[in-house]
Parts: structure tokens; sequence; C-alpha cells
């Protein structure tokens, strides 16, 4: 994923709580990331575009990405979830 942001494929992801505030910013490789956005939503408000701005090709692949990822993961619409959006610093 870390390789993804620095070539511009995720610009986003979605975790099950908040990890940064707005306007707050991290390094990957001496590139600088600002978050630019953060609110909370649901799964089922998610779409392929979320999906690939998370650098899969689309909802259901990212669904099998969560199973894989996490034991016991069972994907319900209701669930909440905070999105951080995050854009590469000009000059950076």
């Amino acid at each position: 994923m870390r390789q993804q942001a620095l070539e511009g494929e995720v610009t986003q992801v979605h975790r099950g709580q908040q990890y940064a505030p707005e306007g707050a910013t991290f390094s990957i490789d001496g590139t600088t990331f600002e978050v630019v956005a953060v609110r909370e939503r649901t799964l089922g408000e998610l779409t392929d575009s979320d999906a690939q701005a998370e650098g899969v090709a689309n909802l259901d692949a990212y669904r099998e990405l969560l199973e894989r990822a996490h034991d016991h993961f069972e994907w319900d619409d209701e669930s909440d979830v905070v999105l951080h959006r995050f854009e590469r610093q000009s000059g950076a």
C-alpha cells in the first residue's frame, strides 16, 4: 500500500476508527502526504470508486481483501468506518 500511495494509486483508506485528524501529515520514503478529509461512513456507503481509491479493482475485491486480512471479519453494510483521504504535498 505504501508503494501504491507513492505512485498515486492509493489516495484514501477506511479504518474502523479515526487514526488522524484533517491536516495531519505523514511521510513515506521522504514524501509528505496530508490528510485532507476525515469522515464517518458505513460499509454500505462504499462504492467501486472508494475501492479503487484504496488500490483495489472494485468493491467486491475490496470485500475479499478485508475478509482475507481480518480474522472473523464479516461485511455488514451498517458497520461504521472512518474515511481518511490524503494528498501528496506540493514539492514532495
